[in-house]
């Protein structure tokens, strides 16, 4: 590799935010669309909590399947980038998140309409992103994780 390819890289430093920054939005909006699809279908709020880490899933994991697939990837190809890309760092975030609404008395049955129900959110994925961070920052510096995302689409 010459200096100019090597210039063009983007750095650990800069890649590791991005993509702990990718996994809290798909973890956040899964998250959220639990929450109401939970609240509207009147399911048990183990039920909710297991149709939030499902939907953190599925959405931060088409964070990056959609772009693969839009950017010419092969179906099967783009699937095994994108779980190799984004299944650590979404497994640490939910599992930090998650872990974070257990132990706030009363988050667990908070709905959307409760302060506690943001609150604690915002805590749990506040602190998910200080886990993950180096987690994501640890896998790319090594060439794995959400770098085999990045080095997909270049």
């Amino acid at each position: 590799m010459n200096h100019a390819q090597h210039a063009a890289e983007p750095s650990v430093t800069r890649l590791a935010p991005d993509a702990t920054r990718h996994c809290l939005t798909g973890c956040a909006i899964g998250e959220i669309v639990g929450l109401v699809v939970s609240g509207a279908l009147g399911l048990t709020t183990e039920a909710s909590v297991v149709a939030g880490i499902v939907l953190a899933f599925v959405f931060g994991y088409s964070l990056t399947f959609v772009p693969l697939l839009r950017g010419g990837m092969a179906l099967g190809q783009a699937i095994g980038v994108t779980a190799a890309a984004d299944t650590i760092s979404i497994v640490v975030m939910e599992t930090v998140d998650n872990l974070i609404v257990v132990f706030v008395p009363g988050a667990m049955a908070a709905g959307l309409t409760d302060a506690l129900f943001w609150g604690s959110l915002l805590v749990g994925l506040v602190l998910a992103f200080a886990v993950a961070f180096p987690v994501n920052r640890w896998l790319i510096a090594r060439g794995r994780g959400h770098a085999l995302a990045h080095g997909a689409h270049s």
